[in-house]
């Protein structure tokens, strides 16, 4: 599990309530130790991330100790900034008697099931291929299997999508032109859009057919790299954590296999709060021997990947001092 904290990019999930914020940040903390430049992005709405830390973090990279950032997405945030884009692009095309009509969809846009999704989709994306920044290690903060199937499937969604627009659109001849380039196979050449990539076969389309179609290119292009980097496992790992209960352990093989199936790289598991040895008492001992089925359970499941333990904390995590005694926990398990 060392080399988990070696790669570029560390997705750590699992269900709501398993530790993972608290095993994101230690994880963090412990690379930082290490001299890796690390960002620790979090990325669900209900933020925790901050409340492990003890720190006020926001939507740009906070310094928390020597060579660690930390950041908390903001999702509302990334749905304004994305419809402004959005609204400002279409100004250019839309008549002045339509903006006022255009703006209110745009706010009727912000509460439809999805806006925040896909606005969050983008920004994870950037990140995600973002070769500047001055990071040797991104973790993601998330449950991200949702996340992940999505930024796997964009591509082939949109050429879906344009194939449709093109059904509906037949009278269109330049708009046939470019969907001719954007999906000659049906999503599957994301990686080069244009037959010739030194020719440019937009440049006889009128200014606004081209602008859409450039959008179009350069955000499959986006989605189709960050899903490439996602695959390598050479530079990502995700690590689930679980507790020795049994609807995580039932959601964790699922989310496992899923991504498995998707050829994304699972490099292991780590089993949260497992009762200790030497806690004493009546009522404990019976939820040992209840554990015990549980963890062999995880045993079977799970048998391909790693399953380190940590065991239960007799106190709430908060704080650096406490996060770097984790951290030294989770480098005596094997990271």
């Amino acid at each position: 599990m060392k080399e988990l904290l070696d790669k570029r990019l560390l997705w750590v999930g699992g269900k709501g309530g398993v530790g993972k914020t608290t095993v994101a940040a230690a994880l963090a903390v412990l690379a930082a130790r290490r001299e890796r430049r690390v960002l620790v992005v979090s990325t669900d709405p209900a933020h925790s991330l901050g409340d492990v830390f003890d720190r006020e973090l926001g939507d740009a990279p906070r310094r928390l100790l020597p060579n660690l950032d930390a950041m908390e997405i903001d999702p509302d945030a990334e749905v304004d900034a994305h419809l402004a884009r959005v609204t400002e692009q279409m100004r250019r095309y839309a008549a002045p008697e339509m903006m006022q009509e255009l703006e209110r969809q745009m706010r009727l846009t912000r509460q439809s099931p999805g806006t925040q999704e896909a606005a969050l989709l983008e920004r994870l994306s950037r990140i995600v291929i973002d070769d500047e920044a001055p990071y040797d290690l991104v973790i993601f903060d998330t449950a991200p299997t949702g996340h992940t199937l999505r930024l796997l499937t964009l591509p082939e969604a949109m050429a879906a999508w344009t194939d449709g627009l093109l059904a509906h659109n037949r009278k269109s001849e330049e708009l046939g032109h470019v969907l001719a380039h954007l999906t000659p196979k049906r999503g599957r050449d994301v990686a080069t859009p244009f037959d010739d990539p030194g020719e440019d076969p937009l440049a006889e389309l009128d200014d606004r057919t081209r602008d859409v179609a450039r959008t179009l290119i350069e955000r499959r292009r986006l989605f189709h790299r960050a899903r490439r980097r996602i695959e390598n496992a050479a530079e990502t790992g995700f690590l689930f954590v679980l507790t020795p209960e049994r609807l995580p352990i039932l959601e964790t093989v699922r989310a496992v296999e899923t991504l498995e199936a998707a050829r994304v790289p699972v490099a292991g598991t780590l089993v949260n709060r497992v009762i200790p040895e030497d806690a004493d008492g009546d009522f404990l001992r019976a939820r040992r021997e209840q554990e015990a089925t549980y963890l062999a359970r995880i045993d079977e499941r799970l048998a391909h990947l790693p399953r380190p333990r940590l065991p239960w904390l007799p106190t709430d995590v908060q704080g650096m001092d406490i996060l770097e005694a984790l951290a030294t926990r989770l480098e005596s398990l094997g990271f």
